[in-house]
């Protein structure tokens, strides 16, 4: 799996050394309300954790990315294309600590994601999915290009989310 760069942002994958961050983005309250409870209570959790996210870059070349700030190396997120049961495409997703919320760098992130996964891996089509709730995970995937396509219900979920979609064939603005 490859890193990424933008002006401000490194993105790379994911390593056992990074379990202490992925326990705390995890247990965020941000995380929790629009993202769910994943169970993860302690540094080991969080290394089996990680341990899926690899697992994903291996089966298919895309998955999960740590955030962190090119200036000085902070992790202030993930952004990342999953595979996800009861979703044919690629789909995108993304997080950051509160305290980096509203500069920016959702965007940046996911905007890069977006053109690795039409310019590198290939994909056509990629999904976003959110409960209808969220409308900043909403915002920031219209500003992305993706469009609401219609109400789901993954399967082992008890609530529909909205999916949205971007056609890859066309540019990703940034």
């Amino acid at each position: 799996m490859k890193s990424l760069e933008t002006e401000r942002l490194l993105l790379r994958p994911f390593t056992k050394d990074d379990a202490l961050f992925v326990l705390r983005l995890v247990n965020d309250f941000g995380w929790l309300l629009y993202i769910g409870d994943r169970g993860i209570r302690t540094v080991d959790d969080a290394v089996t954790y990680i341990g899926k996210m690899t697992d994903m870059y291996e089966k298919y070349g895309h998955g999960a990315l740590l955030i962190s700030l090119k200036d000085s190396g902070t992790p202030i997120g993930l952004a990342g294309l999953f595979r996800r049961a009861g979703l044919d495409d690629a789909d995108i997703g993304f997080a950051l600590l509160p305290e980096f919320y509203g500069q920016g760098y959702a965007f940046e992130a996911s905007a890069v994601v977006l053109q690795q996964g039409r310019d590198e891996l290939g994909l056509k089509r990629i999904t976003g999915i959110t409960i209808p709730s969220n409308r900043s995970s909403i915002k920031l995937m219209e500003k992305l290009g993706l469009t609401f396509e219609k109400s789901i219900r993954l399967p082992n979920d008890n609530e529909d989310v909205s999916l949205y979609v971007i056609d890859l064939g066309r540019a990703i603005d940034g």
